[in-house]
């Protein structure tokens, strides 16, 4: 597709030519705050460990902490989009990193599992701030038709952060305490900030219009409510208690709100009529399934390479390679994939091995040759790559480049909430199939115990350890219930997947003749003006 002239002259020459070395200093902003989720799950163990080597924290306490970054995150992307838009994207990015490092640093000399769960929690503030904004700089400093090959590198630099993030955490436990972890961020981000403040542009709306603070809140409010209510779901897993039916509830009605309101307002945050398009709507919901069906699904992968496969968080980290791998293979090449096949058939096949890998679980055994399970990480970091690329180039290019923060926020939203109902909804199922494989075997145990027992692979495995010689007999029988309800699990998240597969069959646009413009994107744009 040619870029229109009037794209051509909007970004200055001297932007221009630093635009890779941009793209560099953006991406560092990226790996750390993608980077701190996949670091942590290699520390969790050791911080759970009673002082001095950890905090002692409880498996509640260890979810919480985990939970706070999502929550804060998930419910700022909007409001943070919105405030990049307004009042200059590297203003919100250096502010974002700056509370991110200062978050970092104080996680990692946390003294009690309050303290860690707070300082996660303004880790989370920052990390709302500088995802949206890493994008929106991006779709500003590069011209529309180099846009895709941009948000390929872009997507792979995710890969990278998934790669590094499990072999730094364990290298690290290695030789340091559990919040070295942490305060590995911070010389990260003295160096993101003095490269920004040299190389990166600032850019906002030209047209801000008036600022929509009931919006800002509705959705903040509505968002948290939501995964608040996911999410201990998941911690309960019994999505019929009534404080958690009660807050999604609340939610989705503050949502409901949330969009009656955009739709009357004449200077709205986020402008609901984009989701008229259903090209748009396939793109942003595609993103949601995907990621409800990875999160679930990686969340158990750990267990059954640490609790089952004996692995070290180390080495379970350098198994996860191949996926990360593939993801940096193949997602700066999937244009290619869209230019010679249209956006449908691209992602369509990505969705397809999604499927397929997810399935392939299924059939994983303790015993399983390992070799299987890294062409399954392979093939499903291959998949991720022929779905995210595209997808985010048509909804990135689905606004105008002044609303760039909007649509990267929104897009992240939806695969924020969706990761977070994949983690509660499947860890759900996982801890119920768990729990109902286990129970026939427990009943030696003091009454106390068996609950407690019941309740992970984990806590089964901890109490046989106490047991001594006599709790030798849980091991075989805790192994075998939780491959069992990883196999379920692994179909759930398989189905889930199989509904992406015919939302982005259906909805994404297929290949237009050389020479026409792209019927859809043309739709998209039209649909903004």
């Amino acid at each position: 597709m040619t870029t229109p002239p009037v794209a051509a002259g909007r970004i200055p020459e001297a932007v221009h030519r630093r635009r890779w070395a941009i793209l560099g200093v953006l991406m560092l902003s990226l790996l750390i705050v993608v980077l701190d989720n996949s670091i942590l799950n290699v520390a969790i163990k050791t911080i759970s460990t009673p002082a001095p080597t950890g905090l002692g924290a409880t498996q509640s306490e260890l979810e919480w902490a985990i939970n706070a970054y999502t929550l804060v995150f998930a419910g700022l992307l909007f409001t943070a989009g919105l405030l990049g838009d307004r009042l200059g994207r590297k203003k919100v990015l250096l502010g974002g990193l700056a509370v991110f490092g200062i978050g970092s640093a104080l996680a990692a000399e946390s003294g009690s599992p309050a303290q860690l769960i707070l300082f996660r929690a303004v880790m989370g503030l920052g990390a709302a701030f500088v995802m949206p904004a890493t994008l929106a700089v991006l779709m500003n400093v590069f011209e529309r038709n180099e846009q895709p090959k941009a948000i390929g590198i872009w997507a792979g630099g995710v890969g990278l952060a998934i790669a590094i993030g499990p072999i730094t955490g364990g290298l690290l436990l290695d030789h340091f305490w559990w919040g070295s972890v942490f305060l590995i961020n911070v010389p990260i981000v003295l160096l993101a900030l003095a490269l920004m403040l040299w190389l990166v542009p600032d850019s906002r709306d030209p047209k801000p219009g008036r600022v929509d603070p009931v919006g800002v809140v509705l959705s903040v409010v509505g968002l948290v409510l939501l995964v608040y209510g996911i999410i201990k779901g998941g911690q309960l897993a019994d999505f019929t208690d009534v404080t958690v039916l009660a807050t999604i509830a609340a939610g989705l009605l503050v949502l409901a709100g949330f969009v009656w309101y955009e739709k009357r307002s004449d200077h709205p945050s986020l402008d609901v009529t984009y989701f008229r398009n259903r090209v748009f709507s396939a793109a942003i919901g595609a993103i949601a399934l995907v990621f409800f069906a990875l999160m679930g699904v990686t969340f158990f992968s750990v267990f059954y390479m640490q609790s089952v496969r004996g692995y070290t968080p180390l080495k379970s980290g350098v198994l996860m390679l191949p996926l990360a791998a593939a993801q940096m293979i193949f997602a700066p090449r999937a244009r290619l994939l869209v230019d010679r096949f249209g956006n449908r058939a691209t992602t369509t096949g990505g969705m397809i091995v999604i499927v397929a890998t997810l399935a392939a679980f299924a059939s994983f055994q303790a015993d399983t040759p390992i070799w299987v399970l890294e062409v399954v990480f392979f093939l499903m970091g291959t998949g991720m790559a022929h779905i995210m690329t595209p997808v985010s180039v048509v909804i990135m290019q689905a606004l105008p480049r002044e609303k760039a923060g909007s649509a990267s926020a929104l897009s992240n939203t939806f695969r924020q909430v969706g990761g977070a109902l994949g983690i509660a909804v499947l860890g759900s199922a996982l801890s119920t199939a768990y729990r109902n494989g286990i129970e026939g075997k427990l009943g030696a145990l003091p009454a106390g115990l068996r609950d407690t027992a019941g309740e992970s692979i984990e806590a089964t495995l901890g109490v046989a350890a106490k047991l001594g010689p006599q709790g030798r007999a849980l091991v075989t029988p805790a192994n075998d219930a939780f491959l069992h309800a990883m196999h379920v699990t692994a179909l759930w998240g398989a189905g889930v997947a199989a509904v992406g597969v015919v939302v982005v069959a259906l909805f994404l646009p297929g290949r237009q003749p050389a020479g026409q413009e792209n019927e859809a994107e043309q739709e998209l744009v039209t649909a903004t003006e």
